[in-house]
């Protein structure tokens, strides 16, 4: 990946974005059982618990601010 975010492709910065935003509504829906939500956003998260659950991690958001000085 790119050192700063003015270093970073298209591709690179969609990747983080996304990343983030999976993260993120993993840990506000952590139970979305019983919330109403389109059938591929419901996929997605599935799949991002599985992975987690697997170890799999992105970047941290943490890291992603320090990463680009971003504070």
């Amino acid at each position: 990946m790119a050192t700063s975010l003015s270093e970073m492709t298209k591709k690179e910065l969609v990747r983080l974005i996304e990343t983030v935003i999976d993260r993120k509504l993993v840990e506000v829906f952590d139970t979305y059982e019983d919330v109403e939500l389109k059938p591929e956003v419901r996929e997605r998260l599935i799949r991002q618990r599985e992975l987690v659950a697997q170890g799999e991690r992105g970047v941290a958001f943490e890291d992603i601010v320090e990463q680009f000085d971003l504070d």
